[in-house]
């Protein structure tokens, strides 16, 4: 062991000891469901607005879609950034964050499936959002844990170990699933500031060595400028256009990371547990200029990898290109080996708050809206955050296994695991989730029907994208100005149908008992209630549906 082996040692082990810590400190405020899955409801906004942010961008980011992105569409990539920022932060707490915050505290829940089952008055939606995301939390998760050891091997060199992927995998496992377990929420939302903060430094100095590399901005787009096009296109210097080679697909990404977040279970909980309406209008402006230094800067970056890295240096045995590589490689080029500790624990940071909020909140929709009541009778507060803690690692362990799977299979890589994840939850949950705060005419068969597309669309779009369709070998068709084959954009696609599906199919069906709508609507104040309110303040479209 050398002497940068051993300071890149003592960096992660004080790390880890930090969040365990955290950990512990977090204990004595999980008694009870609520405290320990929310945090009671009483989480301030800077702590919130951290949350947020650190669980939306990971290792996904910075190492699977800032290289895949970058490579595809150059620094036009930014714009996925700027989405992230504008529509995945600030719109989703403008528009969503107060009425979500009342509306939840109304009807008492603590899930996103709970939230189904209230607010329509349904069981049997409640425990179908529950496994809808059970199912497909687990590739995202998977996605987290890749990203974070293709780092790890290549920074820490663990390439030299034997099986140093599995074992970096492992590890991460051990202690993600240890922090949250013992502190819940609240330990994730304090270690969430704190891993936060840190990917603030960290991305600031990682895109100055990057940029410095090549003699600063200016000279690394003059650079890039020289690259010809990967499709013959004659277009001169189109990765550093404004829109790069592939408008209409980089638009399919906008769309699925930034309108995404509005339907994610693990986003829209920090709205449940956030204390009160002046902590939304801060947690609003921070977790903004968050998403505008996190992603925009992770893009930015990412736009330049043609003038660090060239197919031959991420083809595989199979003749493809793996993109999960790109970053690794630049970040190993530009970053100065001093510094490498710090971007390990950048990403490190990144990951581990999302891969925390993700089983946190996988294993308490399972425990909550599929065994507490249905499965198991009579289920105390004690027993639900026992099953809740089994359930953790178990979910745990099986996002550990896939991704080791992915790795050794070469046979998904990142960008892929998250699409599948966010197109299925988020084409299922964002239009009657959406809709549910804002409007009463909302029905139960459209909330199925946004379910059957979401997950239809996406698990469809899976098997055609194998060539696979009733035993007959497929392909979908090539040289149009959009990838039909890519799962972002099938991703997309589910989230805009469900859009439109929901109502239209709400206004064909049939209407939801006045009493299950009037208690979600209890307490929202007047200048956020329906807007179609007679002298009385009663609401005109259910007297008029009742008519």
């Amino acid at each position: 062991m050398d002497s940068l082996d051993l300071l890149y040692g003592i960096v992660i082990v004080v790390f880890f000891a930090m969040i365990i810590s955290v950990g512990v400190y977090s204990r004595k405020n999980t008694k009870d469901v609520s405290s320990f899955v929310l945090g009671g409801r009483k989480v301030g906004p800077w702590l919130t607005a951290f949350s947020f942010g650190a669980t939306y961008f990971s290792a996904v980011i910075f190492i699977g879609y800032a290289g895949k992105f970058g490579w595809d569409f150059g620094v036009s990539a930014l714009w996925i950034g700027l989405g992230n920022a504008f529509i995945g932060s600030l719109a989703a707490w403008v528009i969503l964050g107060k009425r979500c915050r009342i509306m939840t505290k109304t009807l008492n829940t603590n899930t996103m499936p709970d939230f189904f089952g209230k607010r329509y008055g349904s069981k049997s939606l409640r425990v179908t959002a529950a496994i809808i995301i059970f199912i497909f939390m687990i590739p995202y998760s998977a996605s987290v844990f890749n990203g974070l050891s293709y780092l790890f091997t290549s920074a820490l060199r663990l390439d030299r170990i034997s099986y140093g992927y599995e074992i970096c995998i492992i590890v991460m496992s051990l202690l993600a699933a240890t922090y949250v377990i013992l502190g819940g929420y609240m330990s994730t939302a304090i270690n969430d500031f704190i891993q936060g903060t840190i990917m603030i430094v960290g991305i600031v100095l990682t895109i100055f060595c990057v940029l410095n590399y090549h003699g600063g901005m200016m000279d690394s787009l003059t650079k890039l400028s020289s690259v010809p096009a990967a499709n013959g296109s004659s277009f001169q210097g189109v990765y550093s256009s404004l829109f790069g080679p592939e408008p209409l697909n980089l638009l399919g990404v906008v769309i699925l990371t930034s309108l995404g977040t509005w339907g994610l279970p693990q986003m829209v909980q920090k709205f449940y547990s956030i204390k009160d309406d002046k902590s939304v209008h801060t947690a609003t402006i921070v977790s903004t200029v968050f998403a505008v230094i996190i992603a925009g800067g992770s893009y930015f970056m990412g736009g330049f990898a043609r003038i660090f890295v060239t197919a031959d240096d991420i083809k595989t045995a199979s003749g493809g290109l793996n993109m999960d590589k790109i970053m690794p490689i630049i970040l190993d080029m530009a970053i100065p080996t001093l510094l490498v500790a710090i971007l390990v624990v950048l990403v490190l940071s990144a990951s581990m708050s999302t891969l925390t909020s993700l089983v946190l909140t996988s294993s308490s929709t399972i425990t909550l809206d599929v065994l507490a009541d249905n499965v198991i009778k009579d289920m105390n507060e004690k027993k639900k955050v026992s099953i809740i803690r089994i359930l953790l690692a178990v979910f745990v362990l099986i996002s550990m296994l896939l991704a080791i799977y992915s790795y050794r299979s070469n046979d998904m890589y990142i960008t892929k695991l998250m699409s599948i994840s966010w197109g299925a939850m988020a084409g299922s949950f964002l239009a009657p989730f959406l809709y549910g705060l804002f409007w009463k005419g909302v029905t139960k068969a459209a909330v199925w029907a946004s379910f059957i597309s979401g997950v239809g669309i996406t698990v469809s779009h899976l098997i055609l994208s194998n060539g696979a369709l009733f035993g007959h070998s497929f392909k979908f068709p090539t040289g149009l100005p959009i990838n039909l084959a890519s799962p972002i954009n099938a991703g997309a696609f589910a989230m805009l149908f469900g859009i439109i599906l929901v109502p239209v199919v709400s206004w064909i069906t049939p209407k939801l008992d006045k009493k299950v709508v009037d208690r979600a609507f209890a307490d929202m104040p007047e200048d956020v209630i329906s807007p179609k309110l007679d002298k009385k303040g009663v609401d005109k479209s259910v007297v008029d549906e009742q008519a």
